[in-house]
């Protein structure tokens, strides 16, 4: 037995949470695990270029993350954008609640009860600038869905109940984040919660 495999095999999608908060250390780890910059290595051309988890395109990393903290012990009650670089969290203006977060996903009403929103997106000129072909934005659609399975294995890890959705309401969304939704795109959303007893 082997315990990567093991977290290999019991990650699944939940859709029902207990109720109760998850420890701000967890949601800290996530982030750092999934979107943190893990180090940097030398190029001749580009300089020094971070790496991370989860593999990127010439190491463009498009990627960025806002956190909808729900119910996060030890992190107030809002929205938040992931500064990758230096692992921290800057707070955005923007007002959380379980109706929104459900709102957010299509009306889907199970994320209500979610501790904690991940909201993926994409600065597509990241990795556009240096691919441009159209098959760049295709590359930059593959690389959110590594990042989420980097993110599901890794709260499942953690003893967490992940999920994802690609049902949104991109536009919503974009708006409460102040983002154009061209330049700067939603196209996924992850989340956790308190693992609910079966």
């Amino acid at each position: 037995r082997d315990s990567f495999f093991d977290t290999l095999c019991a990650r699944r999608t939940h859709r029902e949470f207990a109720k109760g908060t998850v420890a701000l250390e967890k949601i800290s780890k996530l982030l750092h695990m999934t979107w943190g910059v893990q180090g940097y290595f030398e190029t001749n051309v580009f300089g020094k270029l971070p790496y991370k988890t989860s593999p990127s395109g010439g190491a463009r990393h498009p990627g960025e993350v806002y956190l909808m903290a729900l119910r996060v012990q030890g992190l107030e009650r809002g929205m938040y954008h992931y500064q990758a670089k230096d692992h921290r969290l800057t707070r955005l203006a923007a007002t959380v609640s379980p109706r929104l977060a459900s709102a957010y996903c299509a009306d889907q009403p199970y994320f209500a009860g979610a501790a904690a929103l991940f909201i993926m997106t994409a600065v597509f000129a990241r990795t556009m600038w240096k691919y441009g072909r159209a098959r760049a934005y295709r590359v930059v659609l593959l690389e959110t869905g590594h990042l989420c399975q980097t993110f599901c294995l890794t709260a499942t890890r953690l003893g967490l109940a992940p999920f994802s959705t690609a049902a949104l309401k991109d536009s919503l969304i974009e708006k409460d984040l102040g983002i154009d939704g061209i330049t700067e795109s939603v196209l996924y959303v992850a989340g956790v919660g308190v693992t609910a007893e079966r």
